[in-house]
């Protein structure tokens, strides 16, 4: 087997986290599932997604959660059908397998089609929020000059990538809310003549907060939309978080990032009177962190105070009170890249 192959191996005992860390770092969602050395099945973000939806342990095995089914072809399958299979499915990777079930080898996207050919994905067409109204104290002293959407991340601006995310999928109507430098964003966008999109800003007077400027799209959206923070970066198929969000009834859906802590020391669980219970060493604690990316359903904007501040997370608790449906559609730590901190931008930008 070839080198690229070995990488994306994983033994079928891994724990459901060690799977999201391999892909984080081989910047891959699937990988080839094996019992010693025997190839068992191909295990994909969306599977461990759905283990973690359904309340499954994230240090569970990777076998517990495997398919009974999963696309493989057989050895004598001519390359055009896989080909078909592959793009009609938009397949990362597609494992050969002989008589036996032994792998045999395997097709990557990025080798069966050309290089600048991406996979499809379906058109969603929903409008987006972006929240660009921001300070930007993060990224200080820069954003002292430059305002937090518009820093530069090679050829494009911050906000420009999050848009160009978006068109992927068909989504081409954008209604930015704007504050500090709210001018400086406006002219940048105004002087773009061959844009492939409508964008449209909205102004708060003072400060609102991460949910109080939507109160001023009332009247103007009226379907399902996206809201995104302006500094972040969601690697990940938004059509599957949409689908989620619309499957399970959701009226928001939070997209959370996976993140794993390891204590480096042995640590002390105490009793009354300080006496010693247990000693843990070196614990693993895992929490899903909220992105600043979100999926809403319209009605929601009527539920927003007026020129009040209000966090998302006020809009949160006010749904759980009423026992209201909130959903958590999980990505790896490696897909949620926060760029409004200078050790990710820098990341970002090769330095």
């Amino acid at each position: 087997m070839s080198k690229k192959v070995e990488l994306l191996k994983i033994n079928h005992d891994a724990s459901l986290i060690d799977a999201m860390k391999q892909m984080d770092r081989l910047d891959k969602k699937s990988l080839l599932v094996f019992n010693q050395e025997k190839f068992l099945n191909i295990i994909s973000i969306g599977d461990i997604q759905r283990a973690i939806i359904k309340n499954v342990d994230i240090n569970a095995s990777v076998f517990n959660v495997l398919r009974s089914t999963t696309r493989i072809v057989a050895e004598d399958t001519p390359f055009e059908s896989i080909k078909e299979i592959m793009k009609e499915f938009r397949t990362e990777l597609m494992p050969v397998v002989d008589d036996n079930n032994n792998l045999v080898d395997v097709y990557f996207w990025e080798d069966v089609f050309l290089k600048n050919q991406r996979r499809e994905k379906r058109a969603l067409n929903l409008p987006v929020v972006i929240m660009a109204g921001g300070f930007g104290t993060r990224l200080r002293p820069l954003t002292h000059i430059i305002p937090k959407p518009l820093i530069p991340i090679g050829e494009e601006s911050m906000i420009e990538h999050i848009i160009g995310r978006f068109q992927d999928i068909g989504c081409n109507e954008f209604y930015t809310s704007v504050n500090y430098k709210a001018r400086m964003i406006e002219f940048y966008f105004n002087e773009i003549k061959d844009k492939t999109y409508k964008i449209e800003f909205f102004k708060e007077d003072k400060p609102l907060g991460t949910a109080g400027s939507l109160s001023l799209l009332k009247g103007k959206i009226n379907s399902t939309f996206f809201v995104s923070n302006c500094d972040i970066f969601i690697e990940e198929d938004y059509c599957e978080i949409y689908d989620y969000h619309k499957r399970n009834k959701n009226e928001l859906t939070i997209v959370s990032a996976v993140k794993n802590y390891n204590i480096p020391y042995g640590t002390l669980v105490t009793k009354e009177d300080g006496v010693l219970e247990k000693i843990e060493e070196k614990p693993n604690f895992n929490f899903q962190i909220n992105t600043g990316f979100y999926i809403v359903e319209p009605h929601l904007i009527d539920e927003i105070p007026e020129n009040e501040f209000f966090h998302i997370t006020h809009l949160m608790e006010k749904l759980l009170k009423e026992e209201r449906k909130i959903g958590v559609f999980p990505v790896s730590s490696g897909s949620w890249k926060d760029i409004g901190v200078w050790s990710e931008y820098l990341k970002n930008i090769g330095i």
